[in-house]
């Protein structure tokens, strides 16, 4: 019987790290439970699936995802002046991550990315964007998917 490999169509156990080219660790499983995902289902981003394509169980491999197929750039539009009497008892530092709430009282984080007595400056953008990122894989097991 072929080994499967990764595509269209597969369920993909893995291991996986996430560094910024600093080498600052984002996040990994190597050091706990494998991460599990069907290819197309949300869970990994389609830059860092296509990446995949082709792995076979075994393979361990690093890539270097670049903004465009990670997080994107950083869209100027995200980054927002919200009054500072909105943030009346918080004590604000710069690089603090808030939860806003959106009209659909959805969860948004965002980042506060400078701060005065009038305004407080905040970044919606994601924390990666803008930012390339090293991707290291173990590929512990390929099967078919169980979503089709």
């Amino acid at each position: 019987m072929t080994e499967l490999m990764i595509g269209e169509s597969t369920r993909v156990t893995l291991n996986f790290s996430i560094k910024l080219d600093d080498g600052q660790l984002v996040d990994s499983t190597f050091d706990k439970k494998p991460a599990e995902f069907e290819v197309g289902d949300g869970n990994l981003l389609p830059g860092f699936e296509r990446a995949l394509f082709g792995m076979k169980a075994g393979v361990r491999d690093s890539f270097i995802i670049k903004p465009e197929q990670g997080f994107g750039q950083p869209n100027p539009n995200n980054v927002q002046q919200i009054p500072r009497s909105e943030f009346a008892d918080m004590e604000l530092n710069e690089g603090l991550m808030i939860a806003f709430a959106d009209a659909q009282n959805t969860e948004t984080p965002g980042v506060i990315a400078a701060f005065d007595d009038e305004t407080v400056t905040v970044d919606f953008n994601h924390p990666l964007a803008g930012r390339e990122l090293l991707f290291e894989v173990e590929i512990i097991d390929v099967q078919p998917s169980q979503l089709h």
